[in-house]
């Protein structure tokens, strides 16, 4: 407490301040970004051993790197955009609500302990690291590999096509005709790997893209949506050349150069191997026309997250989004 002596005779004021220090906490120090993906990183730091097991809380200042003066804090006690209950570390930092792709970003960090009184006892600010989100994906041969969570299977293990719902642009010829089995092929930026978390379930199914995408597969585009966020959802068909989901496709849908589209792309290296890239500033999903038998891939639980409120079925797009709405004039 902070006692203020009398003046002209008037009573003793106190005044409690917004953060009380009455031990310093050490500052945060070696700050580190890993796993960085187009809307996501993992942050840790160092602290002294006296004060890991008090810390409460995590505060993160992230800004945008053309912000030249946003990590320039007004007031070293005042923390600002996030705030987390202290986790082990790395920590990781999700959410396209605040971060873009193909973007630079400068953040710090503070530590706090939450006191009985509900104020915070806090350190200084660390310094600031500076990263880029991702764009584009790594590449890889067999090694990468597809999600699917929600699936339908056989009494023989085979996944059979089902109908697509009516979600994202109401106009997509796929909506309530195309039979397929649906994929995910978004992956961590870093390592290539299917990514953790999951608004379908634990369970994941995961196949070498090699098995679905070669040159015996045509590839089409179905959809492009966004649903109230800074990500677009990006819908494409793989179908097997000459197969009835072939044929559907090529009457009703744009073929995409296997080889050089902003979406997916398959091509060789000059051994011959099978090398894909994808876009990662998209939420990119596949639907296979074919049945898909169990034996192609492994069956598994993911290691992340569950998010259950994130399921996209039926979900209608953004009808004010300029990006993935054409004016015909109205």
């Amino acid at each position: 407490m902070l006692v203020r002596g009398k003046r002209s005779g008037a009573p003793a004021r106190t005044e409690k301040p917004q953060f009380q220090k009455m031990e310093l906490l050490s500052t945060p120090h070696n700050i580190k970004i890993t796993n960085i993906t187009c809307d996501s990183f993992k942050i840790c730091w160092d602290t002294d051993v006296k004060d890991r097991e008090r810390i409460t809380h995590y505060f993160v200042d992230l800004n945008k790197k053309e912000n030249k003066d946003s990590n320039k804090f007004k007031h070293r006690d005042v923390p600002t955009k996030l705030v987390a209950k202290a986790v082990a570390l790395p920590m990781t930092v999700r959410g396209h609500w605040f971060l873009s792709p193909r973007t630079e970003y400068s953040v710090a960090v503070q530590v706090a302990i939450k006191q009985s009184d509900g104020e915070y006892l806090v350190s200084d600010w660390s310094e600031v690291v500076e990263f880029c989100t991702g764009g584009w994906g790594g590449e890889g041969s067999c090694h990468l590999t597809w999600s699917l969570f929600h699936f339908r299977t056989h009494h023989n293990g085979v996944m059979q096509p089902y109908l697509k719902d009516s979600s994202g642009s109401h106009g997509s010829p796929v909506n309530g005709t195309l039979y397929g089995v649906f994929f995910s092929c978004n992956t961590e930026f870093n390592t290539g790997e299917p990514q953790m978390d999951s608004p379908y379930g634990r369970l994941r199914f995961r196949v070498d893209a090699e098995k679905l995408f070669n040159p015996g597969t045509n590839l089409y585009f179905a959809d492009l949506y966004c649903m109230y966020t800074a990500y677009h959802y990006v819908i494409l068909v793989l179908a097997p050349k000459g197969s009835a989901g072939d044929l559907f496709c090529r009457e009703r849908l744009p073929l995409l150069d296997s080889a050089n589209n902003p979406f997916l792309t398959c091509t060789q290296d000059p051994e011959g191997r099978l090398v894909f890239h994808h876009a990662q500033d998209l939420i990119l999903e596949l639907i296979y026309t074919q049945p898909l038998s169990l034996s192609l891939g492994t069956l598994g639980e993911i290691g992340g997250h569950q998010l259950m409120s994130l399921s996209t079925a039926n979900a209608k797009k953004d009808p004010s989004c300029k990006t993935c709405n054409i004016s015909v004039g109205r």
